[in-house]
């Protein structure tokens, strides 16, 4: 199977993953209304699938590094496919905690294996790009497949929603049982150089700031924008759009810019446009708004990928478990802020609780000053290694 082939249905399925992701979110309006639920009931259903998720992302990336495991690819999708079908029958709420629960286990199996076999697939940049990009859609489709098939049948229909894990569990199969696949993807990882951990730690503390502007602007910019727009639900659900739209554009872009210039360097400058782009979210008044949420979301989503390609250079023996900290461990930190902005904006106001959200593009742009580009797969150009350099292992670019 060609290379772009295997990317493409890899990104395809990765979006089929994602969409129990945003399931979840899209779910609670329905569960209220269904069956009763409060608001702190409704904020449980979500903790228990984001958190478990999050937290066992890096376990399972631990496990991926002892022993490759494509066979979680099928095996994780159907997994969170099969959580979310069953939670809507019933009406027990520790049932329904217990099904998010095991779609959110799913989705964190799926997730550290899965950026392995996209890197084998095809060891640039530009592939996780591509990768990255078929989770931020699927993310963003998920409020259209729940409205479709709960706002049509109700909870009761929730069993329809198995059929987005049915096709990403056969696309996952058609790419591992390609010839000449299989070999290369269950054989032991490649004698990798050493782990750079202070680089890593220091990348990772920058996702966790990009992590709390997102999750933050998530949470709130729909209401926010309805305040400062006027136009109701109409106007937060468009800035929404925008943001999620804007996000799958900047993963695109991110892989292309670190085909010109090294990682480290796109992603410095990606977070010092969001600050700014944050920055007029906050304080630009009228319908330059969604202006600076296009903005603010390309400037956090150009090196989301790049993030994720460079933590598993910096730590080469560990690029499963160094996946499960980038793409989950961090991003569950900051949703964990996000309860501190609701506090903020009920002491005071929506806007003064999303200020301090300018600084953490900063912070994560100071972090990122004097990490360098590191040896592997990644880099823009991978010349024969002189004297104090690392060569970079053939079979990671086969």
């Amino acid at each position: 199977m060609r290379r772009k082939t295997s990317i493409t249905l890899l990104s395809v399925g990765h979006a089929c993953v994602d969409v129990y992701q945003g399931a979840v979110a899209s779910l609670i309006p329905f569960l209220v209304a269904e069956r009763g639920y409060g608001y702190a009931a409704a904020s449980g259903v979500v903790l228990a699938a984001s958190l478990l998720s999050s937290v066992a992302q890096p376990l399972f990336g631990a496990l991926t590094d002892r022993r490759p495991m494509p066979w979680l690819l099928p095996a994780s999708t159907l997994l969170a496919g099969l959580g979310i079908a069953l939670s809507g029958g019933g009406g027990s709420y520790a049932l329904t905690l217990a099904c998010v629960a095991v779609s959110g286990l799913g989705v964190a199996a799926y997730h550290p294996e899965s950026a392995r076999v996209a890197r084998l697939a095809d060891g640039g940049h530009s592939a996780m790009g591509w990768f990255s990009l078929g989770g931020n859609v699927g993310f963003a489709l998920a409020p259209l497949l729940v409205t479709a098939v709960v706002g049509t049948g109700g909870l009761r229909w929730t069993p329809l929603l198995a059929l987005p894990a049915l096709a990403g569990a056969a696309l996952s199969l058609a790419v591992l049982r390609a010839p000449g696949q299989r070999q290369r993807l269950f054989a032991p990882a490649p004698a990798a150089g050493p782990d750079d951990r202070a680089s890593f730690v220091r990348l990772s503390l920058a996702v966790v700031c990009r992590s709390i502007v997102f999750t933050g602007l998530s949470g709130f910019l729909a209401l926010y924008a309805a305040q400062r727009l006027g136009g109701g639900v109409t106007a937060g659900t468009a800035a929404l759009f925008v943001l999620y739209l804007g996000g799958a554009a900047g993963s695109v872009l991110g892989g292309r810019l670190a085909g010109r210039l090294d990682r480290v360097t796109v992603c410095r400058w990606s977070y010092l446009l969001t600050a700014a782009a944050v920055a007029g979210v906050v304080l630009v008044p009228g319908p330059a708004l969604y202006l600076c949420v296009a903005l603010t979301s390309a400037g956090l989503y150009v090196p989301f990928s790049l993030q994720v390609t460079l933590g598993q250079d910096y730590l080469p023996s560990r690029v499963g478990t160094a996946g499960g900290i980038t793409l989950g461990l961090t991003v569950s930190v900051g949703g964990l802020v996000s309860p501190l902005i609701g506090r903020v904006a009920d002491a005071t106001s929506l806007r003064t609780a999303l200020a301090p959200l300018v600084l953490m593009p900063l912070l994560s742009w100071l972090l990122l000053r004097g990490l360098t580009e590191p040896a592997g797969p990644g880099r823009r150009t991978d010349p024969p290694a002189g004297p104090g350099q690392r060569a970079v292992p053939k079979s990671w670019v086969q």
